[in-house]
């Protein structure tokens, strides 16, 4: 039997000083308010996907993806409606109005195409059963959701 010793090296570490990052330009007042806009509206996005998850879930769609990407793009919610699946789009604004008009054919397009990609992954392919909601929601936090709305 061959015996292993252990070594340390208990000698004080070399540090090697990194180089100062280079100076960064002062935030304007315009970008901070933007890039502050950009963080609120992501993050009304989420708390709008969870209020309509749990809408969902509570009428017996159980969920199986939130914000699933592929290359076509991104899905806000997928659920389970027996062997099919529901691709829902969430929109929330001041009004259900304003929502329903921040929908452009080009996100109709993309989350079409993403749902293609989606069913690709499932044993009937795309002869898989898909439905097409879009949730809208107000600031009231409301919740309209219009069934099969890519007709």
């Amino acid at each position: 039997m061959t015996a292993h010793q252990l070594a340390f090296d208990f000698a004080d570490p070399v540090v090697v000083p990194r180089p100062s990052p280079a100076p960064r330009a002062p935030i304007s007042d315009t970008r901070r308010a933007r890039a502050d806009r950009g963080a609120m509206g992501y993050h009304a996005g989420l708390s709008a996907e969870v209020q309509v998850a749990r809408d969902y879930e509570r009428r017996g769609y159980p969920l199986v993806a939130r914000r699933w990407r592929g290359k076509a793009g991104e899905i806000d919610l997928v659920f389970c409606d027996g062997d099919g699946f529901v691709f829902v789009e969430v929109k929330k604004s001041r009004s259900f109005d304003r929502a329903i008009e921040r929908l452009s054919r080009h996100q109709i397009r993309r989350v079409m195409k993403a749902a293609e990609e989606f069913v690709g992954d499932q044993p009937t392919g795309s002869l898989t059963e898909m439905r097409f909601d879009v949730a809208l929601l107000n600031t009231h936090g409301m919740i309209r959701v219009l069934e099969n709305a890519f007709l």
